[in-house]
């Protein structure tokens, strides 16, 4: 058990200035959803004041999302459960207010973005909610305007959100919350599928929100390289849902990283990379949390003890799994594509596209929002039909092929798990797939329950996957692609909901299967976990390949990252060129560096 687990009192919270009233008020709230016999959260108290900016951590299934959900109401009165304790809004009892009435108080932007769109095109839908408390016309008018502007999407109002992808749909829903001008604002993973320019563009306009001090922001995300020098607290919960620390980033990131590693909580990458070094002798105090911050800590360490080879270009660093596997094959590609064309609507979304990927390989696919990459690897997996003859795995015509054999060559994960969610019980959704291999019983149950243990899902058997947190529900979606035994597996951003222990489960399990044959093809955003696994890397931009390579050249080319709207992975910004320890310096992977006896990851 670590000291956060253990510590049964939250650090002291970031103290309001004086006489100021909080604009929430959480005490003691534990949530039990119907049907469930345990509360997750299972004891929460903080306040959150006008000018806050609080960053809410922890493990996958802490309880997060459920807690935002409580914020608006939504639990009890539309989600079923029973929720203890008390939530105030504005003095206004969540449990007992409608609704409607507490939308005036808390903007939501869900984990899914496609969980709260509804109307046909962007500006209707950023005007909904002004239009629905009734505002007159030209405010309502005004108030679009300005959200979509800061968005970026007002030059699109007039198009169906169907057409934006899923980054555009993310910005969209934070733009609607935008428009309703609540004091509070609940982001639930706001930037888990945008690109770098559209994280950096969301915390710009979020700054500008809040900067008048008279609103607040709860932010559930993961992606702590990205609002580490937004937050202005952290509260982090453990794995039974209780609050365990309370206070400013420094004295939560800063002070307790140690013991948010060892709990499976996300830290910045820079974070990591310094706990690693630590451990390897390097004088790194205070403990970074950005890129810059790194660089610098580094430029004036000095090392004590630790590996001998540390300052010295001619040892490398130690081999990581990816470079120790075994050998390509040099023979006819698994997966080709030629001449790919594809439309959404009237909109070409890929341009005569030409890819070979061979079998074992690990690539990652990025690409900035509307780059092409979903619809490529939909595509490629028969998601999405594509024209007949363009797309061959090991030889089948994906455009001629039916479900049935599709499933047989390549498992796919959908960016949003729910849409391929088709069972009342998580058991039911793992053994569906089973099943229709018409195995025996008693062996269907068998690989069931080892899967579900793999994924640490075995408690959740019975439990209806809607009601998984999103954490859970990637783990879940993942397994069901798995089950069949498929040659290649295709995920879009696969950590999207995970916790950092989840996270590298996940990852690690995807290593082993790809070590084995298993060619695996990956969508994400985040350049540090396509440093860390991908053998090759496709870049895209507006439907068309860039280019396609090893991981290394790809992203020793500065130009080429960046005129695709990408940006270098954090641990390639703290380290390259880096002149006091120029060992370092040629090192892209957290798991490359020297870690020294009990290193972590």
């Amino acid at each position: 058990m670590t000291a956060l687990e253990s510590d049964p009192t939250a650090a002291p919270a970031v103290a309001p200035d004086a006489g100021a009233a909080p604009l929430v008020s959480l005490r003691e709230v534990a949530v039990t959803y119907e049907g469930e016999d345990a509360a997750v959260p299972a004891s929460v108290t903080f306040e959150i004041f006008p000018g806050d900016v609080v960053l809410l951590l922890g493990p996958s299934g802490s309880g997060k999302s459920t807690l935002t959900l409580a914020l608006n109401g939504l639990i009890p009165q539309a989600v079923p459960g029973v929720v203890a304790g008390t939530v105030l809004v504005d003095g206004l009892d969540t449990a007992t207010t409608p609704v409607a009435e507490l939308s005036t108080r808390v903007g939501m932007v869900f984990q899914d973005p496609d969980a709260q769109l509804v109307t046909g095109t962007l500006l209707d839908e950023v005007a909904f909610g002004p239009e629905n408390l009734r505002m007159p016309a030209d405010e309502v008018l005004v108030r679009s305007e300005e959200a979509l502007r800061r968005v970026g999407l007002w030059e699109r109002r007039a198009e169906n959100p169907d057409r934006l992808s899923g980054g555009g749909r993310q910005r969209l829903a934070i733009g609607c919350a935008l428009a309703m001008g609540s004091p509070l604002l609940v982001l639930d993973e706001p930037t888990a599928n945008l690109d770098p320019q559209g994280i950096e563009d969301v915390y710009t306009a979020l700054e500008e929100l809040v900067a008048a001090g008279d609103r607040a922001i709860l932010l559930v995300e993961h992606n702590l390289d990205a609002v580490v020098g937004f937050a202005s607290r952290v509260v982090v919960l453990n794995h039974s849902g209780r609050v365990v620390a309370d206070g400013s980033v420094d004295e939560v990131l800063r002070q307790r990283a140690d013991e948010l590693h060892a709990m499976g909580v996300w830290l910045p990458v820079s974070t990591l990379a310094a706990l690693r070094l630590r451990r390897a002798g390097y004088a790194l105090d205070p403990l970074p949390l950005t890129p810059a911050e790194l660089r610098a800590g580094l430029e004036n360490s000095v090392v004590s003890g630790g590996d001998s080879t540390i300052g010295r270009r001619d040892a490398p660093p130690p081999p990581s799994p990816r470079q120790i596997s075994s050998p390509r094959s040099e023979s006819e590609p698994l997966i080709s594509v030629r001449g790919l064309t594809l439309r959404r609507g009237r909109t070409e979304v890929l341009h005569e596209v030409d890819l070979d990927i061979a079998a074992g390989e690990f690539v990652a696919v990025v690409g900035a929002n509307g780059a092409g990459k979903t619809s490529l690897i939909q595509a490629i997996a028969g998601v999405v039909p594509p024209p007949r003859g363009t797309v061959h795995i090991a030889g089948l015509d994906v455009g001629r092929a039916d479900a049935r054999k599709m499933s047989s060559r390549i498992g796919f994960v959908f960016q949003n798990p729910e849409h391929q969610f088709i069972a009342h019980t998580v058991y039911d959704e793992i053994a569906h797939g089973l099943r229709l291999q018409r195995l025996a019983d008693a062996e269907v149950r068998t690989r069931t329950c080892e899967l579900l243990e793999r994924f640490g899902l075995g408690e959740k058997a019975d439990t209806h996957p809607f009601l998984l947190s999103g954490g859970q529900k990637r783990r879940l979606s993942v397994g069901t692609a798995l089950v069949a035994g498929a040659p290649v597996l295709a995920l879009d951003e696969p950590t999207f909901g995970q916790d950092r222990a989840r996270a590298d489960e996940l990852l690690g399990l995807l290593r082993e299967l790809n070590a084995e044959g298993t060619t695996v093809l990956v969508v994400t955003h985040d350049m540090q976990l396509v440093t860390e696994y991908a053998d090759r890397v496709v870049v895209m931009s507006e439907g068309r390949v860039l280019r396609a390579g090893p991981t290394a050249e790809i992203f020793a080319d500065v130009e080429l990252i960046e005129s695709a709207g990408l940006r270098l992975p954090p641990l390639r910004q703290a380290l390259q060129g880096i002149q006091r320890h120029p060992k370092l310096a040629d090192i892209a992977r957290l798991s490359d560096l020297p870690a020294g006896r009990g290193g972590a990851r």
